[in-house]
Parts: C-alpha cells; structure tokens; sequence
C-alpha cells in the first residue's frame, strides 16, 4: 500500500508547492511511483510540472465532489514514475459545496482508495488555509511533512498547525503522523536562519529533517519552465538538497 503524505503549513510562501513539486520529482527519478495531487485553487503544482491548467477537464474538484474516480483524474508527466491529478480555478469553490455534504472531511479519503495501492507515494500540495481543503488532505493522509521558512516569522502559525493536526488526530484520523518539519529557504550567509535552524532543531529535535533546503535561483526558476528541478537542472544545489530529502524519507519509510 502507498503512503500519502500531505505536504501542509496555512502560512503561505514557505516552500509547499516547491517541496511537493521537487519532492515527487525525486522520488521518481529513485524509482519509486508518485502520484502528486494539487489540492490548492491557484493550482501551482499543476502548471509547476508543465500542465496546462486551462484544458484540464478533470481534476481534485471533481475528485472531491465524487463526479469521477481518481484513475479517470490521472495525468501522466514528463517526469519518470510521477503521475498528476491537478487543479483548477473552480476548486475554490469546493469549500463552500461540501459543507452541507455528510462525512464531508472524508471525500478525499475515499475517492483514493481505489488507487492507494497503485502507488509507494502519494503527496497532497495543500492550500495555504486551515480550511476544508487542508482537513480532507489531513483526514485522507497517512503522515504530514511542514515546510519551515528560515525567517523571522518561522514559528509563527506553527502551534496552529500543530493543534490542527491533533484535532484532525483525535476527530478524523488517529493514524496520521508527522513525517517531520523541513527547514526551506536556508542561506548560511544570514544569521537569522542560522537561528531559525537552532530555534527549530532545539524544540523539535526527532521530528526535524537532516537534510534542509538551501536559497537556490534555480528552484524558483524551474517553474517558470514547467520544470522540476530534476528536470530543470539535476546539477544545482537545490535538485541534490530534495534527492537528499527523498532519500532520507525512502529510509525513514524502509
């Protein structure tokens, strides 16, 4: 059966969509069969990888409404072994449809079930929210990785997060874990993020991932070009830091 982890953290700008992107692009080109879903409205995931958000026709709304199976949802991409089930525009509308829906936090869960063992991974990129969106990627999700900016306001927001997930926890999903918090946007030039480091690794010990994600041009070129940073330029900093994260996460799921 394939692990879902949702990629999480209602803080927006700290690295989400970039570690969902990187992340699944590097634990394709290992060998390992991806499945990335784009569960947030602006839909960064799917033109990130090269797709074209204005011809899709079937994406996470439809998904979450149960008006198609996740199979008819798949896209295939360029990247080795990484499948797509995008986004579009109209998932902002979802929140507002569920709501009289019953179980409606479960319809993500659901609608992957047929395809969960298709997969060794299945990584959700969240909307920057706590809303219903983020609560069915929690609900349907095994683990939980949180993107950390090394910047001032860090840990602003995190204890938010964290009290959702133990909401999520006790109501939802009592099997979901924290697969650990990655530091994003590291530049050993400043001492601010040096700090940051410490503060973090000093509060969270275990649940910290070794590998941290450096400042690289690169990475925030690449989706200009529809790229992964695999794809984009497998030599830069940024595509060894995520190979290194896939890695470590390969390891940890051994």
């Amino acid at each position: 059966m394939g692990k879902i982890i949702a990629i999480a953290n209602q803080k927006g700008g700290v690295g989400k969509t970039t570690t969902s992107i990187n992340l699944a692009a590097s634990l394709g080109v290992l060998e390992k069969k991806v499945l990335l879903i784009d569960a947030d409205p602006q839909a960064n995931a799917t033109s990130g990888i090269g797709i074209d958000v204005d011809s899709i026709e079937i994406g996470t709304y439809q998904l979450l409404e149960h008006s198609s199976s996740a199979k008819d949802a798949i896209i295939k991409t360029e990247t080795p072994n990484l499948d797509l089930i995008p986004a579009h525009i109209d998932l902002v509308a979802i929140e507002i449809e569920l709501v009289d829906k019953e179980a409606r936090e479960y319809m993500l869960k659901k609608a992957l079930q047929e395809i969960k063992g298709d997969y060794d991974y299945i990584l959700i990129d969240c909307a920057p929210s706590l809303g219903l969106l983020t609560l069915n990627a929690l609900t349907a999700a095994d683990a939980v990785i949180i993107p950390i900016q090394c910047e001032y306001f860090a840990l602003e927001g995190l204890g938010k997060l964290l009290n959702t997930i133990k909401s999520v926890q006790k109501i939802h999903n009592p099997e979901l874990d924290i697969e650990g918090l990655l530091l994003t946007m590291y530049d050993s030039r400043l001492r601010l993020s040096n700090q940051v480091v410490e503060e973090v690794q000093k509060h969270f010990n275990d649940m910290v991932f070794q590998t941290i994600i450096q400042r690289n041009v690169k990475l925030s070129e690449a989706p200009s070009f529809g790229e992964s940073i695999i794809n984009y330029d497998a030599a830069s900093k940024g595509a060894s830091n995520y190979l290194s994260l896939a890695k470590e996460i390969i390891n940890k799921n051994a």
